[in-house]
């Protein structure tokens, strides 16, 4: 059986801690393959190395960097079919997906091409007599990333591209469940002409993520998972003095008020919610419709929408979706729509016994749809994570606005409505970090930061754009001042001002 390897110091590094994951194809619902767990011992083997690279890394100019980045972008739009395919039989997502996983992760390298004018600092000149002030953003040393199974591509470059490019070393701690991707990400890296132990991968679960989180050479930790998990890394790593950003998970909310065009809010909404098996953070897996009729018509439009939908392997060009990532996930998904039930919302459409011809062992599950549920719910209050929409009925706008607001998690929202007056207070007052005005899944753009709020974010900084450089680099600010020679010295024992 194939064996998934770490890489570290610029190679395949064979894992000798004893442990392995398996890897699943969740179209066949077989172990496909065996993956290395590190120990500490390992990930200091790592850390070590990348210490070493970092010093020299650092001094390398920022145009040089930008050059090793531009390269990379190449090198893995030469690969997109490639690595789309990996992606694919580890995640289960269909390949059009999978390429849109690896794009939007090109982007924000595309944007970590620019980092020598993203370092440059700021200039006073004669800020006091004689005195000039200015500042510069220094590298961290060596930071780590800890990313999740939905986007193994994406969030690993959110994370390796701005911190490498600001002259960082970096350990990525891939999801154990599709580790495949970010591998051989980091072999382009070097081959687009990274040093070797800048970019190292070190698989793992949650004792190797311990051990990122007591390193003491490790200065900094981006991570994106269930709000639970994020809430304990954020803790764990600022009590051993690190800088960390942590984003969580989700409940996003897509408002519908009665003047939206209700075909392209549906066909938005479906995508949204079905779309990777509702496997995204970023997923819309509740509609909030203002008025009966409004709702009545939704309903009834998604009905018709879901009738045509298709699931299928993750190699079906015509499949909307594929199956989720392991067995585990889909009976967890399977609980909530049976707590759904017990709960009292209305089930119409079930996506339980699913069963794809040939495939019977595939982690495959049917869209479901709930109608009226309310915020009393379990189902409403967590996360499911799966293709699962739930529908919500409002009589007014700010009962539809308070939804979203007063959710434990602030991920994303969407407003869908033809009046600006509308969409704008809305996005004024929504307690939310994304919004979308009739944009299904409001995913800035890479020159622009992701984050949301509330439990949804336990950081200061967002993930890439300049909240990315500010992440990754220490800001140092000098004042400087050139004594003329002979002149005559003066004491002071006061503060200095620049009077």
């Amino acid at each position: 059986m194939r064996s998934i390897e770490h890489f570290i110091d610029g190679r395949t590094f064979t894992g000798s801690s004893g442990r392995h994951g398996d890897v699943f194809d969740p179209n066949s619902g077989r172990v496909q393959a065996k993956v290395s767990l590190a120990s500490p011992a390992e990930l200091d083997r790592a850390v070590a190395g990348a210490v070493e690279a970092q010093a020299g890394w650092a001094r390398v100019n920022p145009q040089r960097r930008a050059r090793v980045m531009f390269e990379f972008k190449r090198l893995l739009e030469a690969n997109m079919d490639e690595l789309a395919a990996m992606l694919s039989s580890e995640h289960g997502k269909v390949l059009s997906d999978s390429r849109g996983d690896l794009q939007r992760g090109l982007e924000v390298i595309e944007f970590a091409c620019g980092i020598p004018h993203l370092l440059k600092g700021e200039y006073t000149q004669g800020a006091g007599p004689g005195i000039d002030v200015y500042s510069m953003r220094q590298p961290l040393g060596v930071v780590a990333g800890v990313t999740p199974f939905n986007f193994p591509a994406m969030i690993p470059m959110w994370m390796f591209g701005p911190a490498i490019a600001c002259g960082n070393a970096f350990i990525l701690k891939p999801s154990e469940r599709d580790p495949s991707v970010p591998v051989r990400l980091a072999e382009l890296m070097i081959e687009a002409g990274l040093p070797a132990g800048v970019l190292n991968v070190v698989h793992g679960d949650k004792e190797t993520v311990d051990a990122i989180l007591r390193h003491p050479d490790i200065r900094a930790v981006s991570f994106v998972g269930s709000s639970d998990i994020a809430q304990h890394v954020y803790g764990q790593g600022a009590a051993h003095g690190k800088r960390v950003q942590c984003m969580g998970g989700a409940k996003n909310h897509g408002i519908v008020l009665p003047d939206a065009d209700l075909d392209q809010a549906v066909a938005d909404i479906l995508g949204a919610a079905y779309g990777s098996a509702g496997e995204r953070c970023m997923a819309l897996p509740v509609v909030v419709v203002v008025g009966e009729a409004t709702a009545d018509a939704v309903r009834e439009k998604l009905v018709a929408g879901i009738a045509a939908l298709r699931i299928g392997v993750s190699t079906d060009a015509d499949a909307h979706y594929g199956p989720v990532i392991t067995a585990a996930h889909k009976a967890k998904i399977e609980h909530y729509i049976q707590v759904g039930v017990d709960e009292g919302a209305e089930l119409v459409v079930d996506g339980r016994g699913y069963s794809l011809a040939g495939h019977e062992a595939g982690f495959f599950l049917g869209p479901t749809l709930f109608d009226r549920v309310t915020s009393d719910m379990q189902t409403w209050r967590e996360e499911i994570f799966g293709p699962v929409l739930q529908i919500m009925r409002a009589d007014t706008f700010d009962e539809a606005l308070a939804l979203p607001s007063v959710h434990q998690y602030g991920n994303g929202v969407a407003i869908f409505t033809r009046n600006g007056e509308a969409a704008r207070e809305f996005a004024d007052r929504v307690e939310v970090g994304m919004v979308g005005i009739n944009v299904p899944i409001p995913v800035p753009v890479a020159y622009h930061s992701f984050g949301g709020w509330k439990r949804s974010g336990f950081a200061d900084h967002n993930q890439y754009g300049m909240d990315g450089v500010r992440f990754y680099t220490r800001t140092k600010v000098v004042t400087q001042r050139w004594p003329k020679g002979g002149a005559e010295v003066e004491r002071s024992f006061v503060i200095p001002t620049m009077r």
